[in-house]
């Protein structure tokens, strides 16, 4: 045999004895996920018949997908590290959903308190709770029946051996610094994270052990805050973001992280996880061009451009009569150089980075543990390719 034609064999034996590079110890059967538009995959489309049309969805469903998003969110990005299908919305039932690995409880717009009677999203993170607690009695109610139910729902050792993940909070904050001082915010934050406990601990009785708490990102880089809240200058840190909200979610995520680690302590079997989302995201605003972005801020569906590029009288993909003129808000040509999709939400690409961060496990409180080791590879052995006859 020629040497020439071994050339690709070799390589591939060699490609085999490389190491492999995997993200840490991921592994669950099923998700339960709570939280808002961080993680909403069509809760609030189709509980309030909230419209999160075109152009949502653009990058990678083709279409718009109920997520506050051009494509995937993080907890996208993590079923697929588990090789699990998306989470459907709890009550989107059009389309005879399959909740056989999870259910999103997550509504754009929810906040940890009770919602007000005047508030977009009534879907609190109590209510997502009660939801919860309805969903898991009426799945056992059905297998109970007939197993083959088995087939659309969660057997019953799912919500004891399910991951439990949380994305909230940051609704609270925000909504908190349009009447209140920064003084004032802060010393509501126990508040916030005694209703936050509450939940917690009840879906701790229902047999939640794995829960997976994500901290709140630099709220104070969002456009809409910057707009908002940044006209002075002096109120803006090195990176043009504001200061006040980054500090109050940076008290936020203090507390709340010890909170994990109090809840942690207290309850026998609770396996509870604490994710700096705040580090990996402002890491990502600071130094996007080092990460292959072009912009860090601005925002890529929206308009006005300059900085922010971003308008609170028009929202993403709205036309509509600005000043006497017929303007529109449309999306970049390339939403993968930006962090920013809509002045308040992140690009799948920041998304996909994000959540390539936090499951290397170096953002983890406790850090997740290594993946198990691979096969060794078989003998590296020439012997075969050597042979004179075919293989």
């Amino acid at each position: 045999m020629a040497l020439k034609s071994l050339i690709p064999w070799i390589q591939i034996l060699i490609l085999l004895h490389l190491p492999v590079i995997s993200p840490a110890n991921f592994t669950y059967p099923a998700v339960f996920n709570f939280g808002d538009s961080n993680s909403d995959t069509g809760d609030l489309e189709a509980g309030v018949a909230f419209p999160v049309g075109a152009p949502n969805g653009e990058t990678y469903f083709n279409k718009p997908s109920g997520r506050f998003c051009d494509g995937r969110l993080v907890i996208d990005f993590l079923m697929d590290s588990m090789n699990l299908p998306y989470l459907n919305a709890y009550l989107d039932s059009v389309g005879a959903p399959s909740f056989r690995t999870g259910c999103n409880f997550a509504a754009g717009g929810a906040t940890i308190r009770p919602a007000s009677a005047a508030a977009r999203c009534p879907f609190s993170f109590g209510f997502q709770v009660a939801q919860f607690i309805r969903f898991k009695a009426r799945v056992l109610e059905l297998l109970g029946k007939d197993r083959r139910f088995q087939k659309i729902v969660p057997s019953g050792d799912y919500f004891r051996d399910g991951l439990y993940t949380f994305d909230v909070g940051q609704n609270d904050i925000d909504g908190a610094f349009y009447s209140k001082s920064e003084d004032q915010v802060a010393a509501f934050i126990p508040t916030i994270l005694s209703e936050f406990q509450a939940g917690l601990e009840r879906l701790y009785n229902e047999g939640a052990k794995n829960l997976w708490i994500h901290g709140m990102g630099p709220l104070g880089c969002l456009p809409r805050i910057i707009a908002t809240f940044g006209k002075n200058a002096s109120k803006l840190d090195q990176f043009g973001c504001v200061n006040s909200h980054n500090r109050a979610a940076n008290l936020f995520n203090s507390q709340l992280h010890s909170l994990c680690a109090k809840l942690g302590s207290q309850f026998t079997g609770l396996n509870i996880t604490y994710v700096d989302i705040f580090a990996i995201k402002l890491n990502l605003i600071a130094n996007f061009s080092q990460f292959g972005f072009k912009e860090g801020i601005a925002a890529c569906c929206g308009y006005g451009g300059g900085a922010l590029n971003y308008d609170s009288r028009i929202a993403c993909g709205e036309t509509k009569s600005l000043n006497g003129s017929m303007v529109s808000a449309n999306p970049c040509d390339n939403a993968t150089e930006y962090v920013n999709w809509d002045g308040n939400h992140y690009t799948e690409a920041a998304n996909s980075f994000v959540s390539s961060q936090l499951l290397t496990g170096k953002f983890s409180d406790p850090p997740l543990p290594p993946p198990p080791p691979p096969p060794p590879p078989p003998p590296l052995s020439l012997s075969l390719l050597l042979h004179d006859e075919p293989i």
